[in-house]
């Protein structure tokens, strides 16, 4: 679809990946309408309340696909009951407004790739994980399987809905590298508890490659994980990190510490997620940045 000419609207454009999607898609000559929360200020913004699940479902009239990518970040503060709220309440009837939107068009969209993450899984120690695998309890597993339920009026009304469970983004800008990367040029880096957890990450190029793969190919639905082919322990990460960034990586977080720093939140910092693509390789996708040194460099 993106081959040609395409409009697509875009939740979550100012995020580190809708951010990165858009500018991808402008410089191929799409049209990108942006969804916002204030008033539209040109016929390529939407006004939406994420948060109370409204779109103005006639400013998506003519869009090939939706994509939606809000929602407040996940790692950028600790997890009180207040923030865990505003992470559900940012997602989860986002969605479901959003859905219910793209469903009540006369004409839909040929596609809604709606984001999750590979946190559906939850602590997966050595075990291979890939989209055939189940969901986990806990926090983040079971906001996941909301928010990808929360795309069902969409899927009742025939329309492709594509769920991208997306790993560790490895970006300067955003995201967990983003902190990592200071850490790291300051030679603060280094394993984080005893370092055994495998991180599965992906490169922010890859991660918009694979979302407008997603979006062109029109016999693929449902989820899949956006992750490099081969996850990494995180002592593995952080002594690459070292070599690419020529810095030592001699402190070590113990996992008390993180617990006291980071509270549950920790669990994900400390837990083993081995996360593989599985679908998305199967469809013929190619990884520019698959090895972590190659991740890094292209951050």
């Amino acid at each position: 679809m993106t081959a040609e000419h395409a409009r697509i609207a875009v939740a979550g454009a100012s995020g580190l990946i809708g951010s990165a999607l858009v500018r991808s898609l402008t410089a191929d000559g799409h049209e990108v309408v942006r969804l916002v929360r204030r008033a539209p200020r040109g016929a390529d913004e939407v006004r939406w309340d994420p948060e109370r699940g409204h779109v103005d479902a006639a400013g998506l009239a003519g869009c090939d696909a939706v994509v939606n990518l809000a929602g407040a970040g996940v790692g950028d503060r600790r997890w009180t009951e207040e923030y865990k709220k505003r992470i559900h309440d940012s997602r989860v009837p986002a969605t479901a407004g959003l859905a219910r939107a793209v469903a009540s068009l006369d004409k839909p969209p040929r596609v809604f790739v709606n984001g999750s993450a590979m946190g559906i899984y939850g602590e997966t120690g050595d075990r291979v994980a890939d989209e055939s695998a189940p969901a986990a309890r806990g926090f983040l597993p079971e906001l996941c399987v909301q928010w990808e339920a929360a795309a069902a009026p969409a899927q009742e009304a025939g329309v492709r809905t594509v769920f991208t469970r997306t790993g560790l983004v490895v970006a300067r800008g955003g995201g967990a590298w983003g902190k990592l990367f200071p850490l790291f040029k300051a030679g603060l880096g280094g394993r984080m508890g005893d370092g055994r957890q495998y991180w599965s990450y992906i490169a922010l190029h890859d991660e918009v490659a694979a979302i407008r793969h997603l979006i062109d190919r029109d016999d693929l639905s449902g989820p899949f994980n956006l992750t490099a082919p081969e996850p990494l322990t995180n002592r593995e990460i952080t002594e690459a990190m070292g070599r690419v960034l020529r810095r030592p990586t001699l402190f070590a977080v113990p996992a008390p510490v993180l617990r006291a720093v980071l509270g549950e939140m920790a669990g994900d910092v400390l837990g083993s997620a081995r996360v593989v693509p599985k679908r998305l390789l199967e469809s013929g996708f190619t990884f520019a940045f698959p090895g972590i040194e190659d991740a890094i460099r292209a951050a």
